[in-house]
């Protein structure tokens, strides 16, 4: 797709329809565990599955809402979602954080995070050696000492966390 300018661009057809699909999805898992837990009432009160079978339903509802208006409008002239350009910025965000994502659940919190922020200042933010150590640093041993010292509260640790006693 092209848009007026001649520049290339995704429609909103398929990510709503992705999107919409997944979400619907969602709803439809929400809804059988909660079936599963319970939807009722108990003598002390809603059961497990009570709130949460409205949610799912909420998300079931409003994603074919979203559907069906995608169906109905498929044969019109399809809106730009994004221009490539854009989306290229989208992936140059969401790459990281998937690989941050990953470094949590391996390296742990502390030593992922510093990884990402220096990454982020040095890559997007053109920070110089000072400011990003500093941050990058500060930022994982600021939260290790409220979490873990003052609030008691253990994150994500990795097997190089581990082994330095953290």
């Amino acid at each position: 797709m092209s848009d007026s300018d001649g520049s290339a661009s995704i429609g909103t057809r398929w990510p709503e329809t992705a999107v919409a699909l997944l979400l619907l999805a969602l709803g439809a898992l929400v809804i059988a565990d909660s079936l599963r837990v319970g939807i009722g009432w108990a003598d002390d009160g809603p059961r497990s599955g009570y709130f949460p079978f409205y949610i799912g339903l909420g998300l079931v509802l409003s994603s074919a809402s979203v559907l069906f208006g995608v169906v109905r409008r498929w044969r019109q002239a399809d809106e730009a979602f994004a221009e490539k350009s854009q989306l290229a910025l989208v992936i140059a965000v969401l790459v990281p954080i998937a690989v941050y994502v990953f470094g949590v659940a391996t390296l742990g919190i502390y030593l992922a995070s510093l990884l990402l922020i220096a990454y982020f200042m040095k890559r997007h933010g053109r920070y110089g050696f000072a400011a990003t150590a500093s941050v990058s640093i500060g930022v994982p041993v600021f939260f290790f000492l409220v979490f873990e010292r003052w609030f008691l509260v253990p994150l994500p640790k990795g097997f190089i966390e581990r082994a330095l006693g953290f």
